[in-house]
């Protein structure tokens, strides 16, 4: 009996786990029966990969926030790499947490696995010259958006555009009316998204200034209702807490939702932390306030090596300001409060800029999964 191909596998965070179990399915209509094994989380421990540690203990960012884990982060990789090297396996596949996966791919190269990684990190905004590193650990880049190719291109490096998943999961029906209803809200509600992120250090930073912010827009909006999703018990733990904090007892105004998805497509506006779920907000046509705090330092680094403009997705993705966005000192309440007051009272304003969220959904509907799958074919063969 033919043994079942095996790819090493790391995702370090929700979004990633989703890339992940959507990629598997993908492979194995590829390859029958392949097995998976690194880390993951829910979605794709589902489908059989063997995750050899919770997948949050990867979740870190910034410069200076992983270093007190890095013990820990060290010893994870040298097991990883210790496993992957013992089994040979067709391919390492690294999703999106560049730091950490690209350092095991790196080893797994010279060991002559081959490697893929699939997510580009953000070296076409800042810190260009890992592209000299990133050539020398991988075989294969596997980016989402189409702007991201050109760095790789010039180097000699092969890369490929696969877009991105859930702009061929999400379509361009709006859902508004059943997320609301399935969450137990008013048809004709003013419903705000609040989404401070969905790590530890994300949730302790602007958790508080958006429960602020709440607080004061509905002295002027008393109508308002906000919904806040969470990502695990964690999360949700840590949010009850600041809630408990700002003496917040108007609880029917404030719902607490297991379903980022749900409370994105229920919500009139969001306030979020940037990231991939400005993705998912911009899929489904919500207008949004752009959110980024992070430490001091690893603030004062990173804004010296920026090399765009903007920090979010849709204003990557559109090459223009489609939405605000409010970073470190200027994340205040009083700018967040002006915004929304803005939206209640001129909420057609936002129309063209809803018609363009649709021109680049459809650009990035391309079968993700599927192409990502077929290039990692195209690399083993």
């Amino acid at each position: 009996m033919t043994k079942p191909l095996r790819f090493g596998i790391v995702a370090g965070e929700k979004s990633g786990d989703i890339l992940g179990a959507s990629l598997i399915t993908a492979l194995r209509s590829h390859y029958l029966n392949c097995e998976f094994v690194g880390v993951g989380g829910p979605a794709m421990k589902a489908l059989g990969c063997e995750s050899l540690t919770p997948m949050d203990r990867l979740s870190v960012m910034g410069f200076v926030e992983p270093l007190g884990r890095l013990p820990e982060l060290l010893k994870l990789k040298k097991r990883l790499e210790q496993r992957l090297i013992k089994e040979k396996p067709a391919a390492f596949i690294g999703i999106d947490s560049p730091d950490f996966n690209l350092r095991l791919a790196a080893n797994l190269h010279k060991q002559g696995i081959k490697t893929v990684h699939y997510v580009s990190p953000s070296i076409w905004a800042y810190r260009q010259k890992r592209i000299l590193k990133i050539k020398q650990s991988i075989d294969l880049m596997l980016t989402l958006f189409p702007f991201e190719t050109a760095i790789y291109e010039e180097h000699n490096v092969r890369a490929i555009c696969v877009g991105h998943p859930l702009a061929d999961k999400i379509g361009f029906e709006d859902h508004k009316a059943t997320h609301r209803q399935e969450l137990g809200i008013k048809s004709d509600a003013h419903v705000i998204a609040l989404m401070p992120g969905s790590r530890a250090g994300e949730i302790k930073r602007l958790a508080p200034l958006f429960l602020e912010t709440a607080i004061a827009s509905m002295q002027k909006f008393p109508q308002l209702k906000f919904v806040i999703p969470y990502s695990g018990v964690e999360a949700k733990a840590q949010i009850d807490s600041l809630i408990a904090k700002e003496k917040i007892f108007k609880s029917d105004q404030f719902q607490l939702v297991d379903n980022s998805h749900r409370a994105i497509s229920a919500a009139d506006l969001i306030v979020m932390a940037s990231g991939t779920a400005t993705l998912e907000a911009l899929l489904l046509r919500r207008p949004m306030l752009i959110c980024y705090k992070v430490a001091p330092i690893t603030y004062e680094i990173g804004s010296r090596l920026l090399k765009v403009p903007y920090v979010g997705l849709p204003n990557l993705l559109a090459g223009r300001k489609l939405v605000p966005e409010y970073l470190q000192a200027d994340l205040t309440v009083s700018a967040l409060t002006k915004e929304i007051e803005n939206f209640m009272t001129k909420p057609a304003a936002f129309t063209d800029v809803l018609n363009e969220f649709e021109q680049i959904h459809r650009g990035l509907r391309t079968g993700a999964s599927e192409k990502a799958a077929d290039a990692i074919t195209q690399l083993l063969s």
